[in-house]
C-alpha cells in the first residue's frame, strides 16, 4: 500500500474558516472526521468513480455521496438533464409532467406501490409516512428497530443508527419524551420478542417500521424469515408495516427489498437514487392509504420543493438507464468478486466484509452481525485508525465504522483489484495489532 503525505492545506483553511459560521464547520455530523480523526476534505468536483478534493488530490470513491450515485459522479445522461431542464426554470411552486413520469416509473416497476407522493429529503419521506400510518389507523404508537436510521425526525431518533452511535449517543437532546413514549424500540432478528411485543401491544400499533437492509448502523442483513413474519404479524393486527427504501430503492434493484424479501409492504419510502443525486425524498403504498393524504383526506403533507423538477429530471435520467436490468446484474458482480478478492486474503485475520447488491461494509469481527447491539465497539476503533491510511492512499471510504460502502457503474473491475489491494494492506496492519 502506497500512503502517501497529501497536502491538505485549503481543506484545512476552509474548516477553519467554516467552523466560524456552521456548527462544526460541517451541515452533517458525519462529515466532520470526528470519530476517525484527520481533516475532513473539502470536495471540489466528482468524476465518474472519482473524488478531486481542493487541494487537487484523486479519491477513488466508495461512499458516492452515501448511496444516491449509482452511476457515478456527473454521468453525462444526468448532467444533461438536469442542465437541460435548469434553462426551462428551476422550480415553479406547481405540478410538472415530470412529476408524473417519474412517479408513473415508480408506480409501474415496484408492485406494492399504487400511489407515491415526492418530498424533498428521506426524512421528510419517513416523517410524512408516518403520520399517513396514524392518520389511517387512527392510533399512535409506532414500532421501530435497534439500529435502523430513519431520518432526524423527532419521534425515530432513538437508537437510530450511525449518526448517533458514532458520538456516543442512544437519542437526541431537544427531543421531549412525551415524543418518543409513543416509539417502542425491539431488536432485530429477536422473532420471540417481536411476538411477546404484537401479542401485548399489536392492537394499539399504527406502524412498523423497519430498513430495508439496515445500512446505517453496519450492514444488517435480516433473515427472510424475521422479515416474513413482521408481515404476518402486522397483517394480524391490522398495523401498517412500513419498509424504509431510502438507501436499498433502486440500489438492491427495481424493486428494491421488497421483493429481495418478499414481502408486501403497506408504505415504502425512497431518497437518494431517485433523485440522481438531487435532494429528494418519496412514499407511497396502498392506494387506500396515500388518498388518506389532502387534498383527498385528512392528513396533511406540503412542501414548497416538493417534485422539483431538477430532481424529477434527474431521477428520470437515472432510473432509465437501470430500466431494464442489466447494470444491477453488472454491479452484482462486481461487488460479489470485490469482496470475494478482500476476504480471500483475511482468512487469518479476525475481519470480514459483508456485501450485498452494490454494498459493502468493512467490519473488524469475526461473525457478520444481524443486530446493531452484536457489532463489537473494539473492532469498530481498528477500522477508524485504519481510515486515514486508506485515505491518504487514495481511496475515500466512510469516516465512520457504522457506514456502509457503495460502488457505482463507474468503478471499473482495474479500479476495484487496485483498491482490494490496498484495503487487504490497510487492514492487515490494523489486523495484526489485535488478532
Amino acid at each position: 500500500m502506497e500512503e502517501k503525505n497529501l497536502i491538505t492545506d485549503r481543506s484545512r483553511e476552509l474548516l477553519e474558516k467554516s467552523i466560524k459560521v456552521i456548527p462544526g464547520g460541517v451541515n452533517s455530523p458525519v462529515r466532520a472526521f470526528k470519530s476517525v480523526g484527520g481533516s475532513p476534505r473539502f470536495i471540489e468536483r466528482g468524476e465518474g468513480a472519482y473524488l478531486f478534493d481542493v487541494d487537487g488530490n484523486r479519491y477513488l470513491d466508495f461512499c458516492c455521496s452515501w448511496g444516491p450515485l449509482i452511476l457515478g459522479h456527473a454521468d453525462p445522461d444526468v448532467v444533461e438533464a438536469v442542465k437541460s431542464q435548469a434553462e426551462n426554470g428551476m422550480t415553479f411552486g406547481a405540478t410538472t409532467e415530470l412529476e408524473f413520469r417519474l412517479a408513473d416509473f415508480i408506480v409501474s416497476h415496484v408492485e406494492p406501490i399504487e400511489k407515491i407522493r415526492f418530498v424533498s429529503s428521506g426524512t421528510e419521506a419517513v416523517m410524512s409516512a408516518i403520520r399517513t400510518a396514524r392518520g389511517f389507523t387512527g392510533r399512535d404508537l409506532i414500532l421501530k428497530f435497534d439500529g435502523c436510521y430513519h431520518g432526524h425526525s423527532d419521534y425515530l431518533l432513538v437508537k437510530a443508527g450511525s449518526g448517533l452511535v458514532t458520538f456516543g449517543q442512544p437519542s437526541s437532546a431537544g427531543v421531549p419524551e412525551s415524543i418518543t413514549s409513543q416509539t417502542a424500540v425491539l431488536p432485530l432478528d429477536d422473532e420471540e420478542a417481536l411476538e411477546d411485543f404484537f401479542r401485548e401491544h399489536g392492537d394499539n400499533l399504527a406502524a412498523a417500521i423497519i430498513e430495508g437492509i439496515p445500512a446505517n448502523n453496519g450492514l444488517l442483513v435480516q433473515r427472510h424469515d424475521f422479515m416474513r413474519l413482521l408481515r404476518a404479524l402486522t397483517e394480524k393486527h391490522g398495523v401498517l408495516l412500513i419498509l424504509d427504501e431510502v438507501i436499498t430503492g433502486f440500489r438492491l434493484g427495481l424493486e428494491g427489498a421488497a421483493a429481495y424479501y418478499g414481502i408486501h409492504p403497506d408504505l415504502l419510502t425512497y431518497g437518494k437514487i431517485i433523485g440522481g443525486g438531487m435532494p429528494v425524498g418519496a412514499f407511497g403504498g396502498r392506494a387506500e392509504v396515500m388518498d388518506k393524504l389532502s387534498p383527498l383526506g385528512p392528513v396533511y403533507q406540503a412542501g414548497t420543493l416538493s417534485g422539483n423538477p431538477l430532481a424529477m429530471a434527474a431521477g428520470l435520467a437515472t432510473l432509465a438507464k437501470l430500466a431494464d436490468g442489466r447494470l444491477y446484474y453488472e454491479l452484482e458482480n462486481k461487488n460479489r468478486l470485490f469482496v470475494r478478492e478482500i476476504t480471500e486474503h483475511l482468512r487469518e485475520y479476525t475481519v470480514n466484509v459483508a456485501g450485498v447488491a452494490s454494498i459493502f461494509w468493512i467490519i473488524f469481527q469475526k461473525e457478520l452481525p444481524r443486530r446493531a447491539d452484536c457489532i463489537d465497539p473494539d473492532g469498530i476503533s481498528h477500522y477508524n485508525r485504519m481510515h486515514e491510511k486508506v485515505l491518504n492512499s487514495g481511496i475515500y471510504i466512510p469516516p465512520s465504522g457504522y457506514e456502509v460502502c457503495f460502488i457505482s457503474s463507474a468503478h471499473s473491475e482495474d479500479m476495484l483489484k487496485e483498491a482490494a489491494a490496498t484495503l487487504v494492506d490497510a487492514i492487515k496492519r490494523e489486523a495484526h495489532r489485535w488478532a
